[in-house]
């Protein structure tokens, strides 16, 4: 029997050998595992923003979130929450849970922030939620597979996180080179002057709402890093019409000074 050639060469005899003459589809055991992992990560998952009651929209999405530790605690990028609320209009942060068209609004507070890393823990009301767990960052090595869900368009399609798959391109300092020394500002110095920390380049493509998202293993659903920035091609709003595919995040460990912080 001549077998079709999408059959991998190993399957041949063993099909041959049972006279199947039709084709079997068969689930992978690593797609098996993703799917129970990305169903397990989905509850921790939040949307970060302000609300203002006598606004229209009330609620301001500014980004995505995950919840950590006691199931009160939540991590997403400094440059997410808004330093300056409009605290005359009774403007307040706010994390936005659950799923669909009626999603639950939580209270929040600044717990702790981290700017250098671009990381802030939010304290939230309510009870707790589930939590992820982390893991070691320094053990993530370029090549490795891993995925990040967040909400990649705000709620504009509902409140409904997406997963995204990813390989870490490059273990890179966080610094991006000038072509020429005139491209140097002020705030470009300030950073050549600190310390340059390693951040994961991944292939994956994200948009502006995926900041905050968790970077995570795809088997075990063990935290290595926070998205945090994408490569824009042209203007900012070719980020979304014309994605460059190239997404970067703060390895996970930095997350611990922010607990640990809290915890004293």
């Amino acid at each position: 029997m001549n077998l079709p050639h999408i059959f991998p060469a190993r399957f041949a005899s063993r099909i041959r050998s049972f006279g199947i003459f039709g084709l079997i589809l068969v689930t992978p055991l690593w797609a098996s595992e993703l799917v129970k992992t990305i169903e397990d990560v989905k509850p921790s998952i939040v949307g970060v923003g302000t609300v203002q009651r006598t606004r229209s929209p009330a609620v301001n999405f500014l980004g995505t979130g995950f919840v950590l530790d006691d199931g009160l605690h939540v991590i997403t990028n400094a440059h997410v929450v808004p330093e300056i609320l409009d605290i005359a209009n009774n403007e307040s942060y706010t994390v936005i849970t659950g799923k669909g068209k009626k999603p639950e609004l939580r209270a929040a507070t600044i717990a702790a922030i981290d700017k250098d890393h671009d990381l802030a823990l939010l304290k939230i009301s309510g009870d707790a939620l589930p939590a992820m767990r982390l893991g070691d960052a320094s053990k993530v090595r370029e090549g490795q597979t891993l995925i990040f869900t967040g909400f990649p368009i705000g709620m504009v399609l509902g409140f409904y996180p997406v997963t995204h798959r990813a390989m870490v391109s490059s273990i890179t300092p966080i610094i991006l080179p000038a072509h020429n020394s005139r491209q140097l500002n002020a705030k470009m110095i300030s950073q050549l002057q600190k310390a340059a920390y390693a951040v994961f380049q991944l292939d994956g493509t994200a948009y502006p709402g995926s900041s905050g998202s968790p970077l995570y293993d795809p088997d075990t659903g063990l935290v290595y890093g926070v998205i945090n920035m994408v490569f824009v091609k042209g203007k900012k709003e070719a980020a979304l019409s014309n994605p460059s595919g190239i997404t970067y995040a703060i390895p996970g460990n930095y997350i611990n000074d922010l607990l640990k912080q809290v915890s004293k």
